[in-house]
């Protein structure tokens, strides 16, 4: 069946440039972080002028104690993301060329290493500057989906983190990216090709773009600057868990397994096989994630006092 939606055809690299040898590119990928960054340091210096948003009307970091939040996060997503998906999604390929875990420029990060590397960030920063750790990661909480939709673009632009095949119609059929004109018959490198056999997928990047990022973000902002909920300690941090773990558990459904984990006697792409069902390696990372968000409402939630 032939896509009803055609695959944009816009290049992974925004500009590039070659000096004295070396050429540097831009990369929507890179510009998706950097975006995110900017917009989520806006949001939370935008929130810290609105004393009336806090509990006591004092706001738990400073503005320059939040440019050194995002210091320490920035680390912690290019450091937590790699060595995630070191760990997650290396299958071993890593051991015998163990220098190749730096090449963050070769691709290869895991949201859920990145999301261990903030977390590491946010008790620094809380212990550092001696602020409520509840407080600080609700901070983190509602400055996390912008980035999160910016990236899941990216990751549609790259043409990458597909999904399974479907005849739906706004299946898409991704193209190739042309590296090795020998190997992959292709014409000129660093430009799309077609062969022409290209299944129709689900957009799951956009489907996650629309849930993780679009929809939690919407619901998060609204009761941060509505409902007074940046007040309570973890609230924030509590729907971020629960939002994200749901709405990737539910795409993994229709999301491309990675390749490590699809083969002839597992073309479904399980990572943990149950015999009659089984779990992507997304679907096993994002449970921690919503049992953490029930964990963390059940012990925050407002006890009424008993009257004798």
């Amino acid at each position: 069946m032939l896509a009803t939606i055609s695959f944009p055809d816009i290049s992974p690299v925004i500009f590039a440039i070659t000096l004295f040898g070396f050429t540097f590119a831009l990369r929507w990928y890179a510009m998706a972080y950097i975006v995110g960054i900017i917009i989520g340091w806006w949001v939370a210096t935008h929130a810290g002028k609105r004393i009336n948003l806090w509990s006591d009307h004092t706001p738990p970091l400073t503005r320059d104690q939040i440019e050194d939040l995002l210091t320490w996060v920035i680390v912690g997503v290019i450091a937590g993301g790699r060595f995630g998906y070191v760990l997650f999604y290396g299958n071993g390929q890593f051991t015998n060329e163990p220098m190749s875990i730096f090449r963050i420029w070769d691709g290869g990060m895991s949201f859920h290493g990145g999301f261990i590397g903030v977390c590491v960030a946010v008790i620094v920063c809380s212990r550092r500057y001696g602020a409520a750790l509840g407080d600080v990661a609700n901070i983190l909480a509602l400055t996390a989906t912008p980035a999160i939709f910016l990236v899941r673009i990216a990751n549609f632009i790259n043409a990458e983190l597909w999904g399974r095949p479907t005849d739906l119609p706004w299946g898409i059929a991704f193209p190739s990216m042309c590296v090795d004109p020998s190997r992959q018959l292709c014409t000129v490198v660093g430009e799309w090709f077609f062969y022409g056999d290209e299944p129709t997928r689900h957009p799951s990047q956009l489907y996650e773009a629309g849930l993780e990022g679009l929809l939690l973000g919407a619901i998060i902002f609204i009761l941060a600057f509505q409902c007074g909920w940046l007040k309570h300690k973890w609230s924030l941090v509590a729907v971020f868990l629960l939002g994200y773990g749901l709405s990737r558990f539910a795409v993994e459904f229709v999301r491309q397994p990675d390749l490590q984990f699809t083969n002839a006697d597992n073309p479904v792409g399980w990572a943990y096989d149950f015999g009659a069902w089984g779990l992507t390696q997304g679907q096993a990372l994002s449970i921690p994630m919503i049992l953490g968000g029930l964990i963390v409402i059940i012990l925050t939630r407002p006890r009424k006092k008993l009257h004798t």
